[in-house]
């Protein structure tokens, strides 16, 4: 049977596996769906709602299985789709940090209040901010969210922004330009994994493909830190960057798949309240119902 594995290079562990063949050699009909790709429609108003084609279009027929961050799983839950945790990566809390310049006359979180905050809105970086608002007692309509994606850096050199969620390798040509501060550290915040889900009946029905994806996963995701030079150039190539900016960026990840545990579903249901709480998904949901111990049996 053919497989569609939605893909985009924030995920690194699908990217790079996207571009080695290694999947293939298990399923040899394999659909790769670049995320990139998928219609957005209009621009989401960050004040109002989540974006959610990732979780959408696992359900539409687009993809069988996908990586992201922490976001488009919970915004999919969301919109009552029933969808299954595969697995999760460590902490990537050394990718990205809120961030102001260093002249900023913001010294604290609670001096965002009315500020302009420039993040990819529907991505971490809504998570993360989130989780140092509530923090600071603040809420998401106390600040004025900027949906800037790969025009933030420019925004906050420039001024337009007050702050920023910036991720590596972007924030790595930023700090080249201009001197940063970090508002509030993501270690102790927020975990930032890679994540990886599917479709409840996709998981049930076809067990043996989805044992096939994780074990390539974790085959590239070996190959990648015996091979972060290499691994890099599929990156840059991609997006013209800097080689060793994306070196850098990938050898501050953990790789490897990990099951799901108690510790990452509390912490998915506080960013599934807070989101709910804010308006920007319409229902609450419980992250429980997304997690199937049988699937962690894959990744022993």
């Amino acid at each position: 049977m053919s497989v569609r594995v939605g893909y985009f290079p924030h995920n690194n562990s699908l990217w790079v596996l996207r571009h080695r063949g290694i999947l293939e050699r298990a399923i040899p009909d394999v659909e790769w769906v670049d995320l990139r790709d998928l219609p957005a429609g209009d621009k989401p108003d960050p004040t109002k709602g989540l974006p959610s084609v990732h979780g959408d279009h696992l359900f539409d027929g687009g993809y069988d299985f996908v990586g992201t961050g922490s976001t488009p799983p919970v915004t999919a839950q969301g919109k009552g789709h029933d969808i299954v945790y595969v697995a999760v990566s460590g902490s990537r809390h050394e990718n990205g940090r809120l961030v102001v310049r260093e002249d900023s006359p913001i010294t604290s979180l609670e001096d965002l209040k009315g500020k302009k905050v420039a993040l990819g809105h529907g991505s971490w970086q809504t998570t993360l901010l989130l989780f140092a608002l509530d923090k600071a007692g603040l809420t998401w309509k106390d600040i004025v969210p900027v949906d800037a994606g790969v025009d933030a850096g420019e925004l906050f050199l420039n001024g337009e922004v007050d702050a920023w969620v910036g991720s590596y390798p972007s924030l790595s040509k930023v700090e080249a330009q201009a001197p940063v501060r970090e508002l509030i550290a993501t270690d102790g915040l927020f975990s930032h994994r890679s994540l990886w889900f599917t479709r409840r009946d996709f998981a049930e029905q076809h067990p043996e493909q989805l044992a096939a994806i994780v074990a390539a996963l974790q085959e590239s995701d070996t190959w990648i830190t015996e091979n972060y030079r290499e691994a890099a150039e599929l990156f840059a190539a991609d997006d013209g960057g800097d080689l060793d900016h994306w070196e850098n960026a990938l050898r501050k990840r953990p790789f490897g798949l990990n099951p799901v545990t108690e510790e990452f579903v509390a912490e998915q249901q506080r960013a599934a309240d807070l989101f709910h709480a804010s308006g920007l998904i319409d229902r609450k949901i419980t992250v429980a119902d997304a997690v199937d111990p049988e699937i962690a049996k894959l990744l022993k």
